[in-house]
């Protein structure tokens, strides 16, 4: 990984999560119930349910991979930025997001405006320019909806984190192993965008 891209998003997730949880807060007029994030007796239902629907949104995106030549393009743009990222990286990066994205636009965003605004949101900040990122950001918008429809039905974040986690920490921990290898100091990264 490039040496400053993990307190980089570090420090963006713990922003963004914060935010979001600042947002709850001041939309509940006091305290957040620990009940927004997991209830104890349901904990192994939701958690299964955020696995199962995590394992959804990976085959639709392998189906993506395999029948989309711009989802291929795609991965090897994700796989350059991501060279030199360990696997433990991939995973923190995995957890970071995961969390952090779920409080600010599950609890907060979709909180105060509901599913389809939030799950817009979450597709138009995982888009861009470029015609293979107008591709993540339909798989965000799916992935938004999936998520966001796992905490209106149970009620709580803890599946939408499930889900979340583990796209990210399957979809980080390949493509950080088959990035080509980190760019010498001198040499410019490879664009993202």
């Amino acid at each position: 990984m490039r040496p400053r891209l993990l307190p980089l998003a570090a420090g963006f997730y713990l922003l963004l999560g914060s935010a979001g949880a600042i947002w709850i807060g001041l939309a509940r007029g006091g305290p957040i119930p620990v009940t927004l994030f997991l209830r104890p007796a349901a904990l192994g239902g939701d958690l299964l349910a955020g696995v199962a629907a995590g394992a959804g949104l990976l085959a639709l995106w392998a189906a993506g991979r395999r029948w989309l030549p711009l989802a291929r393009r795609l991965e090897r743009r994700l796989a350059a930025a991501l060279a030199g990222t360990s696997r433990e990286e991939a995973l923190v990066l995995a957890l970071l997001s995961a969390l952090a994205e779920e409080v600010f636009f599950r609890g907060a965003v979709q909180g105060t405006f509901g599913l389809w605004p939030a799950a817009l949101l979450f597709a138009l900040l995982h888009s861009g320019p470029r015609r293979d990122l107008v591709l993540w950001g339909a798989f965000a918008l799916v992935a938004g909806l999936v998520c966001g429809a796992l905490v209106v039905l149970r009620g709580q974040l803890a599946p939408a984190i499930a889900a979340h986690f583990l796209v990210n920490a399957v979809g980080l921990r390949r493509l950080a192993s088959v990035a080509p290898p980190p760019v010498a100091s001198g040499d410019p990264p490879p664009p993202l965008c």
